[in-house]
């Protein structure tokens, strides 16, 4: 019980006047709530009704609805009080790193004091593994506790000292209490609390089994408030659906800062990647690899998504310059085309969207002679990586049109551009630094827009078959800043020496890029 307030004189109006009450603090205790009364909660959706009923009215489930008690409400006692925004302490809301950079990638920077993060991620793919070289990194920031109602405290010390995270710093508790759970949080005061699972912590207050969606939203709410109120960091563990979701109600991905998801890409391979962040950006990607001793980084995972060959392409293959989050990918496309039996097209495409494949697939219909409506498409990605972003198009495009003709991409060639309806390439951000970065993994030919968006220094950066690849990176970055510094009527003499010095094959359509890259019989 806390004291809240005092007052110093309070006034109660009488019939014939007013009497004066001498000071008393003002106390949130069961005295000032409303008595608990009888309500009906559904166990699926945690709708309620004030009595039983056969189905619940929100999800149609029949025999749902279970008998819970509310616990009331605080009587109009005014005893909050604003603060001026100003007088606010900025280091309350520092960040803390988590010692592995990648993860402090997709964090925008690292752990933000008093937040919440909801990890998502399908069983056995290292959420538990992540979470505890995590813990033994913070060292001599604060204590870890962590907090499971799957593993005994022997099991999470095994898992501990197989990935070299055995630290003094890290506590246990064992259980699925949401009330417990609280209370060891107050005793233990960390810096850093991980909950394995949220699904299997209850309170009794929720009225369900655990699990349900009312059980988890109202845990969550109670972890979110404990972070906030203590400035410490808590980290829900979420279990996933058979597609790929998180587990629970969708209020729940709302009440915390940061959704992470953990997501297998091949057999080794982990990417970490970012759906909701409001400290930082929400499309950054991180990269793993599982190893027999845990969880290690990948700085550079373009050698994982594309295969260097000696010599020309195959056909159906074309390299993407893809933008993901603050890192520049090399990935490298892969498509399939074959008769369909029934005559009609089908995509199978779980790495590109199959609606983005199949509007791709009707651009190159209407701006080429070749036929997709009778055909069947396959679309991969090397390595797994799931894409994205619109600079995809381009390639994507290329890649079914060598796959559909049988020619192949020349050699040292890499793509990017957004695709219009009308078959026209629309520019992409950052152009340059994909220039650059293909070019230093040894791609001598990058096909894009003509122009840059609005807002970058480049306006132009045009190149000829001839001079494509005759500058190092270093000459294109110097090349590029004396086109920014030029007065306006000598930027364009200085664009085209550009395009002799930049890698870059710049065209405005699809039917340009494609007679670039086969010549004029396309």
């Amino acid at each position: 019980m806390h004291v809240i307030g005092q007052v110093d004189v309070r006034v109660i109006g009488e019939s014939m006047g007013a009497s004066i009450e001498p000071a008393r603090p003002l106390i949130y205790d069961k005295t000032n709530m409303k008595k608990p009364s009888t309500i009906y909660r559904c166990s699926a959706c945690g709708h309620e009704e004030p009595k039983w009923l056969g189905r619940c009215p929100e999800c149609g489930q029949w025999n749902t609805m279970v008998e819970a008690k509310t616990t009331g409400r605080f009587e109009k006692d005014k005893t909050a009080f604003p603060v001026p925004l100003e007088s606010v302490d900025p280091a309350l809301g520092a960040r803390v790193s988590s010692g592995i950079s990648e993860l402090d990638r997709v964090l925008g920077g690292g752990f933000m004091r008093g937040s919440a993060v909801l990890l998502g991620g399908e069983p056995g793919i290292g959420k538990s593994t992540l979470l505890l070289q995590a813990c033994s990194k913070l060292g001599a920031k604060g204590k870890a506790l962590y907090i499971s109602g799957e593993e005994s405290a022997a099991q999470i010390r095994l898992r501990a000292e197989r990935v070299g995270a055995l630290s003094k710093q890290i506590e246990v508790f064992c259980g699925n209490d949401m009330h417990a759970c609280l209370s060891v949080m107050d005793s233990a005061h960390p810096l850093l609390t991980v909950v394995d699972s949220i699904q299997t912590v209850h309170s009794e207050e929720a009225g369900a089994v655990p699990g349900t969606p009312n059980q988890i939203k109202f845990c969550t709410q109670e972890f979110v408030e404990w972070a906030k109120s203590h400035d410490s960091i808590v980290i829900l563990v979420a279990h996933v659906t058979k597609d790929g979701m998180i587990a629970g109600p969708k209020a729940a991905e709302h009440l915390v800062d940061a959704v992470i998801s953990f997501e297998q890409a091949e057999n080794a391979l982990r990417v970490l990647r970012t759906s909701k962040n409001r400290f930082g950006s929400s499309d950054e990607l991180g990269f793993f690899l599982m190893g027999e001793a845990g969880l290690s980084e990948l700085q550079d995972p373009s050698g994982i998504f594309m295969v260097r060959r000696e010599g020309q392409l195959p056909s159906g293959i074309a390299v993407a310059i893809v933008y993901e989050g603050s890192r520049i990918l090399l990935a490298e496309v892969q498509a399939l085309t074959i008769p369909s039996k029934s005559g009609i097209m089908r995509v199978y495409s779980d790495r590109i969207d199959p609606l983005r494949v199949s509007r791709i697939a009707a651009v190159l219909e209407k701006q080429t002679r070749l036929d997709f409506s009778s055909q069947e498409i396959y679309v991969n990605v090397a390595g797994g990586l799931r894409l994205t972003e619109p600079a995809v198009d381009l390639p994507l495009a290329c890649a079914l049109y060598s796959a559909r003709s049988g020619q192949a991409l020349p050699e040292g060639c890499a793509l990017a551009g957004e695709l219009s309806l009308a078959g026209e390439i629309r520019p992409v951000r950052s152009m340059d630094r994909r220039t650059k970065a293909a070019h230093q993994l040894g791609f001598v030919r990058i096909i894009g827009p003509k122009a840059v968006p609005a807002g970058e220094q480049l306006v132009d950066m045009r190149a000829t078959r001839a001079g494509a690849g005759k500058a190092s990176a270093a000459e294109a970055e110097t090349a590029a800043k004396a086109v920014s510094n030029k007065p306006e009527a000598a930027k364009a003499a200085a664009a085209a020496h550009l395009g002799q010095t930049l890698p870059w094959l710049g065209a405005s359509s699809l039917r340009e890029s494609l007679r670039i890259l086969w010549g004029q019989g396309t």
